[in-house]
């Protein structure tokens, strides 16, 4: 079974999500950067849904470079969901390594298809 972290720090999202994904996959959550950053770490998990915007001392763009400059967790496939929705945000998040760039309010049905994609 593969393993996805769900990152956000409205509990709503990561429910959402949760519900969504159902019970083919072990579900993590992290509500911010740092406890995010700690179990991409710990669990290694095969793909991170990652809002941008959180409060605390890492936002979801420092914990994208984080995955994706370490050797060891670089190969984690982290798709950014979040209410920034300009061209110039996504773009930067794909410059940074993000494999995909959901806008919220997002339709959480593209979301489980782009994870079974990355599940193979």
């Amino acid at each position: 079974m593969f393993t996805i972290l769900i990152v956000d720090d409205h509990a709503d999202i990561r429910r959402l999500l949760s519900i969504t994904l159902g019970k083919d996959y072990e579900l993590l959550d992290a509500q911010d950067g740092l406890s995010a950053l700690e179990a991409v770490r710990r669990h290694h998990p095969k793909v991170v849904l990652l809002d941008v915007m959180m409060p605390g001392e890492m936002d979801g763009l420092q914990v994208l470079d984080a995955i994706k400059t370490d050797p060891a967790t670089r190969d984690i496939a982290v798709a950014m969901i979040t209410a920034r929705g300009q061209a110039s945000d996504g773009d930067d998040a794909r410059r940074r390594g993000a494999d995909a760039y959901f806008v919220k309010p997002f339709s959480p049905l593209q979301v489980v298809a782009w994870v079974k994609g990355q599940i193979k």
